[in-house]
């Protein structure tokens, strides 16, 4: 009985919802925008682990050329396969040269055929980028006729840049790390790999951080209209029922508002998803068919939003009291009460202080505490606000017009204030710990590289047999190179000892020889043995003169090198890399006959600031003395993929919670705005200058999105030294980041409110008196 009852009261309140006519259907549109929006993230945020998987089974399915390649014999069922990626203005280009060794060769998923000599297959993007004129150097480096595009199936992302290109040059050795023999493509027996527990916290603290905020959001637009619903609740009094009834059907009415948020969440969520296919966030792209959510996560966001409005709608109602004539809360309501709101945040350390101190060598950490933590020290936000709110606009008084118009409307309205910046605040809070939790902990997945920027900022390997004057001509011709170190390198041994124990040579011309010893005289036919290097020294033994030393090729070398009689020794000097060299230095004329074959060559380049597209000029260069070749910038420092990449998936989030965040507070402002239309429309017919209306809503959005900030960034300072504390790093607020993420804050809602302004201007015209 009781059940039907409720199905009953609900239903009738879902009716009204769509009963009310003009002024109904408004306030049912901006709950259901309000609603849908949060929706549509919800429904990303759950469809980004499928996303994540799909694109891990697509790299996986396309696994050509990797460091452990099993030997396969030749058969006409094998391929040939060259690693030759290249980078063009800061993005990667996966690139493959393909060679069959017989009809029967695997072809790589995406392909319907494998491209002919002379033939290239090339992702959409970038056959679009190659057929513009932007894509004019890159087209040098990748001159090719395009015969067809890559499929979905071979590529990870949408925006991917990739290429395959036929080629009949490829030979196969053990030397050679980036040419692999190959008969099907995928990695037949993929290794797991055990995640960082501080990586999968991080992880973990970014899911919680981005989807709060969004869940805050939704539970404030369903109770948009909130007075316009009081009337409406005494009015059902008035006509008969009880205060039981009454709720419940307010409930039904914000039921039926977030059902219909799920239907236009679902429409934004596919214009969304369609739209993704053509947009690419910090080198991150999807097709629209990876967001496919989760079915029982679409389900469960299906179920919980109607009964999280119905939820909030009870809870919301149960401190008022509905009469025939009105609700208590049109006086002024009762003072909240603080303690049990700061034992929310307190619970939340509670559940994550038994962790602190844990590190990542002592485990992974339990997933359910630091969820429960993260959670509760959030929703401690929302907690405290209200309280602060109240608090200190009880205390705040003299000043001018719009100064007191604004105080008084949150005297009596606190808790609307405090519900339409509880969203920013979250997410404010939130981002500060996190960014204290990656500055904190970047330094275990950062490392100095070592190289000396001021003397190369590029780097180009090219493969053994590369001829070293030739290779130095083609450098200086350059555009955009003002310096040029080639270098041959090879690693020397003796059969009859230790034919593991190897020694370094390097072969180039007296002046770039210098760059790495103090030779004090030098002509080309001089040899150096470098003292005190550190890697590739020579010992004792293998430094005697008349030493005979043979190349070290991965085989049985022909070729040899005898240590000269009387070979001058050298103190070394750190290289561009920053190390010391050790082993023997020879110039050009010293190295034996043949010997080439064996020595592979390494260019430090330094480049003119002043040309842009040095480093393409410098790839092309690279790419037309050999497509193996590989060219890459330098940087001062190394982070670890995994921790760039959950760092990446932080700043796309945040992205789309604060476009969220931004529209919600829109439509929660025009909602406030719409339902004082009246009140606006009279005070201007009575003298008030619309300037100070407008003055007033811009301090009645300061006011409260200020003492957020501030209580933001209380909480997230304190959520980022326990997260600190947990993984064993040094505590330090990151200053910088504090400030620019509440600097963000601000700024939405201060965008927020300048989009406001046009329609209050409009709703304060003389027309708002009108009434029906």
């Amino acid at each position: 009985m009781r059940r039907r009852l409720w199905v009953s009261d609900l239903g009738m309140g879902a009716r009204f919802a769509f009963a009310g006519g003009r002024e109904g259907w408004a306030r049912m549109l901006l709950t259901a925008v309000g609603v849908g929006l949060g929706v549509a993230l919800l429904l990303l945020t759950t469809a980004i682990p499928n996303a994540l998987a799909v694109r891990q089974e697509r790299e996986e399915a396309r696994t050509d050329v990797t460091f452990n390649n099993p030997k396969i014999p030749r058969s006409d069922a094998t391929l040939l396969v060259a690693d030759v990626p290249t980078t063009f203005r800061e993005k990667e280009v996966r690139g493959r040269e393909v060679q069959p060794e017989g009809p029967r060769a695997p072809v790589p998923p995406g392909l319907s055929r494998l491209p002919g000599v002379g033939e290239m297959v090339v992702s959409p993007a970038l056959k679009r980028l190659l057929e513009s004129d932007d894509g004019k150097l890159l087209r040098e480096r990748l001159p090719d006729r395009i015969v067809g595009t890559i499929g979905e199936s071979g590529l990870i992302g949408s925006q991917e840049f990739a290429y395959f290109r036929g080629v009949d040059h490829l030979v196969i050795t053990d030397e050679t790390y980036r040419i692999a023999r190959i008969d099907r493509f995928g990695d037949p027996d993929p290794t797991p790999q055990s995640m960082d527990p501080i990586l999968v916290l991080l992880t973990l603290v970014v899911f919680l951080v981005l989807l709060m905020p969004v869940a805050v959001f939704i539970a404030a637009a369903v109770r948009f209209g909130g007075e316009r619903r009081d009337r409406r609740l005494a009015a059902l009094r008035l006509v008969g029922s009880d205060s039981g009834m009454t709720r419940r059907m307010a409930a039904g009415e914000a039921m039926a508002g977030a059902v219909v948020g799920l239907v236009f969440g679902t429409v934004f969520f596919l214009i969304g998803r369609q739209a993704a296919g053509s947009m690419e966030l910090l080198d991150v792209s999807v097709f629209p068919s990876y967001l496919d959510p989760s079915p029982a996560l679409a389900l469960l966001v299906a179920v919980a939003v109607p009964a999280a409005a119905v939820l909030v709608t009870l809870f919301a109602l149960r401190g008022v009291v509905i009469e025939p004539l009105g609700v208590v809360r049109t006086a002024k309501p009762p003072r909240r009460r603080l303690w049990w709101r700061l034992l929310v945040p307190l619970a939340g350390i509670g559940l994550l202080y038994p962790m602190i101190g844990k590190g990542r060598g002592n485990g992974d950490f339990n997933q359910y505490l630091v969820s429960g933590g993260v959670l509760l020290l959030l929703v401690g936000v929302t907690a405290l606000l209200p309280w602060i709110v109240e608090a200190v606009v009880a205390r705040l008084g003299a000043g001018g017009l719009a100064w007191q118009l604004a105080i008084r409307r949150l005297q009596l309205s606190s808790g609307t204030a405090a519900r339409m910046v509880n969203g920013i605040a979250v997410a404010v809070a939130g981002a500060i710990a996190l960014q204290m939790l990656f500055a904190g902990v970047e330094g275990q997945y950062t490392e100095e590289t070592g190289n000396d920027l001021s003397r190369a900022q590029m780097q180009v390997w090219l493969p053994k047999g590369t001829a070293l004057a030739g290779t130095a001509a083609a450098f200086d011709a350059t555009e955009g190179v003002r310096k040029v170190h080639v270098f041959g390198e090879a690693y020397v041994n003796d059969r009859r000892r230790d034919a593991e124990e190897l020694t370094q040579i390097t072969v180039a011309d007296c002046a770039t020889l210098r760059s790495v010893a103090s030779i004090p005289s030098c002509r080309d036919g001089d040899s150096f043995l470098v003292e005190g290097g550190d890697y590739g020294s020579a010992t004792p033994a293998v430094s005697k003169p008349g030493t005979r030393l043979w190349f070290d090729d991965g085989q049985e070398s022909p070729y040899g090198w005898t240590v000269p009689a009387g070979i001058e020794r050298v103190r070394p000097v750190a290289d561009p890399t920053g190390q010391m060299r050790g082993g023997f230095l020879l110039t050009p004329a010293a190295l034996p006959a043949g010997s080439e074959r064996a020595v592979s060559v390494q260019v430090y380049l330094s480049l003119d600031d002043e040309v842009a597209d040095a480093a393409e000029y410098v790839r092309n260069t690279a790419g037309r003395i050999d497509p193996i070749g590989e060219a890459s910038m330098w940087t001062a420092e190394e982070r670890s993929e995994t921790f760039d990449k959950i760092r990446t998936g932080l700043l796309v989030g945040a992205a789309c919670v604060l476009a969220l965040i931004g529209a919600s507070l829109l439509v929660s402002q025009l909602e406030q705005l719409r339902e004082r239309r009246k009140l606006l429309s009279s005070l201007v017919a009575f003298g008030t200058r619309r300037r100070t209306l407008s003055l007033s809503v811009l301090w009645q959005t300061a006011i409260p999105i200020g003492l957020g900030l501030l209580l933001a960034s209380l909480v997230g300072i304190t959520l980022g030294t326990v997260l600190l504390m947990m993984t064993d790093t040094p505590v330090s607020v990151d200053w910088a980041s504090v400030l620019s993420m509440t600097g963000i804050g601000a700024a939405v809602v201060l965008a927020v409110t300048l989009l406001s302004l046009p329609p209050l201007v409009r709703l304060m015209r003389p027309e708002g008196l009108r009434t029906e």
